[in-house]
Parts: structure tokens; C-alpha cells; sequence
């Protein structure tokens, strides 16, 4: 059976939050066994639980705040926009990027591509 809407968007709430304040172990969590990750979406494809840690561990101990624009769900899918925004010093680094997920039955995250590039960062 698949996971319902609500625990689609329990997991997308969830990745929103552990990304912008939470550890890449706990980002890692929320995936599959055998999940890809494709960041921004035309670089290579993660396919490693430890190639996925890797790509997730530049997050941590970054000053970051994330919110969700908004999200749709179609049967085990789920594209979604959020706000990241990242601190560094005087300068503040914002990302609105679109992910669309695939998840299991239990509501892991079985793939991830993110649709930005770095024309859509804005420095403030």
C-alpha cells in the first residue's frame, strides 16, 4: 500500500526542517535503501547511501532557515518549493529550488531531483 498524502507530506515538512537546521545523518534518514539524489538536476546522480551523506554533509554547522512554499502530491510523488535561506557573516545566500520526490510505502524518500541552478541565488 502506499504511503498517504499526509505521510508524503510529513517527510517533505520534515527534509525542509532537518535541511535548513537538522544533521546530514538525519537528512540521510529520511532516504531509502538505494535512493538517488540529483542536486541541482543535470549533475550526477548519488546513488550511495555514503555518496548521499557526503553531499549532505555541506549543510552541517551552516546558519540556514528554510520554509515551504508550497507542495503537491500525486500518488507516490511529491514537487515542492521551498525557501532556503543561508547565513554567512554579513551575507545572507536565499535559494528557492523545486524538488520533486519519489517515496516507498512508508513514506522514505526514494528520489530526489532539485530543479535550480546559481542564477536563482540571491546575495543580499
Amino acid at each position: 500500500m502506499a504511503a498517504s498524502r499526509e505521510t508524503i507530506l510529513g517527510t517533505v515538512q520534515n527534509y525542509i526542517d532537518l535541511v535548513a537546521n537538522g544533521t546530514s545523518a538525519e537528512v540521510v534518514a529520511l532516504y531509502a535503501d538505494g535512493a538517488t539524489v540529483e542536486d541541482p538536476v543535470g549533475t550526477e546522480v548519488r546513488t550511495t547511501r555514503e555518496s548521499i551523506a557526503e553531499f549532505y554533509g555541506a549543510l552541517d554547522g551552516l546558519e540556514q532557515e528554510a520554509r515551504l512554499i508550497h507542495a503537491r502530491v500525486a500518488g507516490n510523488e511529491a514537487a515542492f518549493a521551498f525557501e532556503l535561506v543561508t547565513r554567512v557573516g554579513d551575507q545572507s545566500y536565499t535559494l528557492a529550488p523545486v524538488d520533486v520526490m519519489t517515496f516507498d510505502d512508508e513514506g522514505k524518500i526514494l528520489s530526489m531531483r532539485a530543479f535550480w541552478s546559481s542564477d536563482d541565488m540571491q546575495v543580499s
